[in-house]
Order: C-alpha cells, then structure tokens, then sequence
C-alpha cells in the first residue's frame, strides 16, 4: 500500500495528535476507521498483525508501518516537513522537542489513563490517575508561566512544534476527567494560540477557551 494511512479512533486522544499533526504539517492521507469502545477493533488479529501492543494510532506510510502516537509525529515531520519547522535540526531545539515528546509519552500518560477510565471503563484507579494527572497538568503549566516571562509563546521553541502537538490534547480533553482549566492559566493562554495555527483540527470534548 502507497501513501498515508491512519488507523484512527475518533475520541482517542493519542489519534487525535496524529490527526493534527497530518493537518498541521499538511499531509495527504487516508484513514481506517477502527471501532475501538466498545468494540475493541484495535486487539482483533488483522491489527495486532500491524501493532502486537493493541494500541491506537497506528500508521502506514509506504512500506513503513508505526505505532505510538509521538515517534508517529516525529515520522511526520521528519519525512514530510520540508521545512523542518515542525521538528527543528538544531541540537539545542531538537533536543529540547524530544524531551516533551517523551514527557508526553511518560508523565502526561496518566491524563489519558484517566481520561480513558472516566470515558469509557478502562482499568485504573481514579484517585491515584487524577491527582497524577493534575501533576503532570501542573509542570506544564508551570512551564508556560516561566516560558511567558521570557517572552516565548510555545513550549521548546519560539515557534510551534510536534511537542506542542503532543501536548495539547491531554489538557484541552482533561475536562472529561473533572479538571478545571481556571487552575491552569498559562496553559489555557497556550491552547488558545494552538487553536489559531492553520490546519488546528477540533474534536468532541475541546473547549472553545474564550
């Protein structure tokens, strides 16, 4: 199979990335419905086949199959930003996008935990994902505040990158969980400019954030 393909569950955060990420970066691309809740496509043989895990997203582009939404928008923009805007070459600035690609992958999994608990009954359990979570909510709006301070608007460079779009759908979605994003200012400044860059995609559960 040619081209871009997307194995995508709709109310999948960890898709979601993906899905802005292919708009952000403006690539051409087909996509696989997969019945994930309740029907928990994404662990029948024809998928597993692709990714042995039994996650979503999964990828194919050409002959290249990949899955783990982060190293799936480090592909992205390393194959098809020609511009390396998205993942900038520098070693200072490509450094600094992996360590929040992979902050999101660690600490900030556990608002998709709980998220996936409070939405649709994964296993967990509540008060140790929430309190977790709100950590996690709390370094990055820490982050931003001190980011602010010294006039940067984004969160490794000064320009939006693949780590701002790994990190935007757990917070914009953490409100299906019961956080109150007046307790997190500076990340609520971020995502209003996130949702003005060209290509911004939004899904159910995104607030507008007037």
């Amino acid at each position: 199979m040619s081209g871009v393909m997307l194995y995508n569950y709709d109310l999948d955060e960890n898709c979601y990335k993906v899905r802005i990420a292919l708009s952000m970066i403006g690539i051409k691309h087909g996509t696989v419905a997969v019945n994930a809740y309740p029907g928990k496509e994404h662990l029948s043989p024809p998928l597993l086949a692709l990714n042995p895990a039994g996650s979503l997203p999964i990828l194919k582009d050409g002959q290249l199959t990949m899955s783990g939404a982060e190293a799936i928008l480090a592909h992205l923009a390393n194959a098809h930003d020609a511009g390396a805007t998205w993942l900038p070459g520098s070693r200072t600035d490509f450094a600094r996008v992996m360590q929040w690609l992979v902050f999101a992958s660690s600490e900030l999994s556990v608002a998709v935990a709980a998220r996936a608990y409070a939405l649709f009954g994964a296993p967990g359990d509540e008060k140790v994902l929430r309190r977790s979570a709100r950590k996690a909510l709390r370094i990055m709006d820490d982050h931003m505040t001190a980011r602010g301070f010294e006039g940067i608007q984004w969160f490794a460079t000064d320009k939006p990158t693949i780590a701002d779009i790994a990190l935007f759908p757990s917070f914009a979605l953490s409100r299906d969980f019961g956080v109150d994003h007046d307790e997190y200012p500076a990340l609520r400044r971020w995502a209003r400019r996130f949702r003005e860059i060209p290509g911004f995609l939004t899904m159910p559960g995104i607030p507008d954030y007037h």
